[in-house]
Parts: C-alpha cells; sequence; structure tokens
C-alpha cells in the first residue's frame, strides 16, 4: 500500500557541498494518478525528455535501411543490436537537410551537416569571429521549459570542442565541433569529462563548498552518497516499500557510476588537479557508455529534460583498431564504392549504434509509473550527411527513439517523401513537450505518422 506522505517532485538528498537529485517516486505523485490510473495515465504524470544524439561521417546506408516498411520491418545488419529495443524504436527514411547543401559555398560539407543537424539553417562561411547559423532545437525548448529544470539542458560530446581556425574548406571549427547553438552565433560546448558531468549534476550551489567537497572525496576517496546519507535514512522512514526500493536502486547505480569514473581515471597520465578532476578515458566504448549513463541519470533525476550529445565531431578521423579499422573514419568515408572501405564503415556503424542501444537499454530498465524512462522520452540518433562519399543531405540515416509520453507509436519503418525536411520532425518534438511553433528552421509542418 502506497504512503500517504507526500513529497515534492523537485527534491534533492542534500549534504556538503552536494544535492542529489531524487528519481521519480510514487510518493511524489497525487495519490488520483495512483488510485485505478490507466497506464496511459500514469505515464502522463512524468516529464517528456528529448535527446539529440549526433554521428558523423553519415552511414553505409544499405546495411543501414530495412528492406520493409511499417511494423514487419527486419532489422539490417547495422541496426541489429537495437533487437531488444525494436518496439520501442521509429526507423525514419527519406528525411533531408537541404540547409546543409553548399547552395553556391562550395565545399564544407562536414561543417555544414554538424552546423545544420540541430538548427535547420544554412551556416554562414567564414573562419573568422563571424560565425552564423541559427539557434538549435535543444536550445529553442530549453529557452521554453528551462526553468522547470536544475539545468535548462545538459551537452556531452566525446571530443574537445573548437571555436576558432578553419577545419573544412573555409568553415570555422565552431561549426564542425558544436550541435548546441543558444544563439545563431553562440555555440554551447559540450562537456567531454566524466568527472565533471558527475560533480555538475550533484554539487549544490554554494562554488566554495562544492570545491572543498570535491576536494575531500578525491583526496579521501569517499563516495558523493556519503555526504547525503543522513538525509537519505530520514527519507527512508517515510517511504513505502515500493519507493524504498527504488531509491535503494538508485542510490546503487549512482555509486556504480562513480567507481566506473574513479576506475577510468586510473588509467589517466594527468596527474590529480581537485579543481579540475581528470576523468576521460582513453577507451573510446567506456567514454562513450560512460556519457550515455550520465545523460540517462541526468533524466531519471529531472535534473534536466534536455541533451545534446556528439558522439565525435563530423570529419572524425578517428581510427578503430579494436574494430580492426586501422585507418581514419573520415579518410575511409570516401570509399569510392570501394566494398573494403564500405565494410569497414558498417563496422564503425554498428559500433556506434551498439552504445546507443546500450543507451536505449537503461532507459527502458528504469520504471516511471506504469511505464518506463524510455516512454516518457524522445531520442534522436543521426546525421546531416547520408554516404559520407557522395556527401548527399537527403534520405538521413535517422533513428527516434522512445513513447513522447505516449504520444509516438514505435515499433515501425516510416519512409517519407523525398526531401521532407527533418526540421519538421523537430517541430513535431516542440509540440510535444508543449512549446508550439508553426515553424522552426526550415520545415514545412509537423511530421506526419509519428502517432
Amino acid at each position: 500500500m502506497r504512503n500517504k506522505w507526500q513529497l515534492p517532485r523537485r527534491s534533492f538528498l542534500r549534504g556538503l557541498g552536494t544535492a542529489l537529485a531524487l528519481p521519480a517516486l510514487e510518493a511524489m505523485l497525487p495519490a488520483t494518478k495512483l488510485l485505478g490510473a490507466s497506464a496511459a495515465a500514469t505515464t502522463s504524470a512524468f516529464p517528456k525528455r528529448m535527446a539529440f544524439i549526433f554521428i558523423p561521417n553519415g552511414a553505409h546506408m544499405p546495411d543501414w535501411t530495412p528492406k520493409a516498411m511499417g511494423r514487419e520491418f527486419e532489422l539490417p545488419p547495422t541496426l541489429e543490436p537495437l533487437k531488444s529495443v525494436r518496439e520501442n524504436l521509429l526507423v525514419l527514411s527519406g528525411l533531408a537537410h537541404d540547409k546543409a547543401r553548399p547552395h553556391g559555398d562550395g565545399g564544407g560539407d562536414h561543417a555544414r551537416s554538424a552546423a545544420t543537424f540541430l538548427t535547420g539553417a544554412q551556416a554562414r562561411k567564414t573562419e573568422g569571429a563571424d560565425i552564423k547559423v541559427g539557434v538549435s532545437v535543444d536550445q529553442f525548448a530549453a529557452a521554453k521549459l528551462g526553468a522547470m529544470t536544475k539545468f535548462p539542458s545538459l551537452e556531452l560530446g566525446c571530443d574537445r570542442s573548437q571555436r576558432t581556425g578553419n577545419c573544412d574548406s573555409g568553415y570555422s571549427c565552431a561549426y564542425s565541433f558544436n550541435l548546441a547553438w543558444k544563439s545563431e552565433s553562440t555555440p554551447l560546448p559540450a562537456e567531454v569529462d566524466p568527472r565533471l558531468v558527475f560533480e555538475r549534476l550533484f554539487s549544490g550551489n554554494d562554488a566554495r563548498e562544492n570545491a572543498s567537497s570535491r576536494a575531500e572525496r578525491l583526496a579521501y576517496r569517499r563516495s558523493v552518497l556519503d555526504f547525503v546519507l543522513e538525509d537519505a535514512r530520514q527519507l527512508q522512514s517515510n517511504l513505502g516499500t515500493t519507493d524504498r526500493r527504488k531509491l535503494d536502486e538508485y542510490l546503487t547505480a549512482v555509486r556504480e557510476l562513480e567507481q566506473r569514473i574513479e576506475r577510468a581515471e586510473q588509467f589517466t597520465t594527468t596527474p590529480p588537479d581537485f579543481s579540475k578532476p581528470a576523468g576521460i578515458p582513453k577507451d573510446d566504448a567506456q567514454h562513450l557508455r560512460l556519457m550515455y549513463d550520465l545523460m540517462a541519470l541526468a533524466f531519471q533525476t529531472d535534473t534536466t529534460r534536455i541533451a545534446s550529445f556528439m558522439v565525435a565531431h563530423d570529419g572524425s578521423n578517428r581510427s578503430y583498431p579494436f574494430l580492426g579499422v586501422s585507418e581514419g573514419h573520415h579518410t575511409i568515408s570516401h570509399h569510392e564504392r570501394n566494398t573494403e572501405k564500405q565494410a569497414k564503415i558498417a563496422k564503425i556503424n554498428r559500433y556506434h549504434v551498439t552504445q546507443f542501444a546500450y543507451f536505449l537499454e537503461n532507459l527502458k530498465s528504469i520504471r516511471e509509473g506504469e511505464g518506463t524512462l524510455l516512454d516518457n522520452s524522445m531520442i534522436v540518433y543521426g546525421s546531416a550527411i547520408a554516404d559520407g562519399d557522395s556527401h548527399n543531405h537527403d534520405n538521413l540515416p535517422v533513428l527516434l527513439a522512445g513513447g513522447g509520453g505516449g504520444t509516438i507509436r514505435p515499433g515501425r519503418h516510416v519512409r517519407y517523401a523525398k526531401e521532407t525536411p527533418m526540421s519538421n520532425l523537430y517541430v513535431s518534438m516542440l509540440e510535444r513537450i508543449g512549446v508550439q511553433t508553426g515553424r522552426f528552421g526550415d520545415s514545412t509542418g509537423p511530421l506526419k505518422e509519428l502517432a
């Protein structure tokens, strides 16, 4: 039986320099949501989250695109790792980003791909300080809803951001290395260090106290949980059985993530620095999964409802020797129809999808009422380049995961008419979180057939 004690939705466990946001608990829901409520009604009681995940250099589309339409589609080789979340997934074919095309500006498709992905706008060709593209959809949403959470949005990446220099045929590096744009000339750099993201999520409001508690934790290898145990014990005494179990699971997950970050730091060569701890793993898969876990934790605790994640910057020439790919990713993306190079591109694509599947499985494992965190999310995964050799910006590789709080019907492959703007997807997502807009970027209206 549920405890009648009511807990505010925005609740924290507090300690010295620490504010640990709580996950969604039954004690936070009005009793009417739990007594005879339908699954849809219970799901609607929870906030909707949005995340945008960018992959570089396009994809090998023959291994990406399902052959059948509707619910009967089979996952092609690249998407096979998503088997466990197939029913939570929409494969969206036919979408385009016209503003990533040259339109008289010549080369620079990789820079335009990254710049246009979340903005639907044409980037000004410049390598100077006069950069200009447009407000990204995550920041458009954050401007409307950001005051409802501790952080309006969360920007993550695996490549350190750059804002100056020429990175692609006369385009500033700011375009290639940043997804989120607060204004048409202000990119928001992504945080790449898992330790710093963790500290940001669980720090209190006093900067001096935060620094002191962080230094103590690192020096004596104490957990962030050590600082909130007293508060946690008091809370446990007021919770029902289900909520006590859920809180235990959540605190265990926080500690396990802490330990993984600590293990990753043991293999860095940077000396300890309490003001800016090192924590970027050298292992790529470990880095990706830590960042995905941090994003999931931020959503679970309602610390933010909006996130973006740049797996690698467009034009990235990272090699993947552990996959048997010693050449740089960008280099082999110019495959000239060489089947050996295309096979290697497909390996990289499948590897990235495998890490994405890990993230979705995590969201699906977190219960929220009668549903899951994934049911209450909308997660876009893709690129603004389709084939890396032709640099085409139509028929893009795009996935949409999650149920949008019951407003999306996943488990399908949907093909849209040629040149349907990807910005139409963003208009539809904004509507589902309560942000009404008739137009975003180069949109022509909301995207049909999501529900």
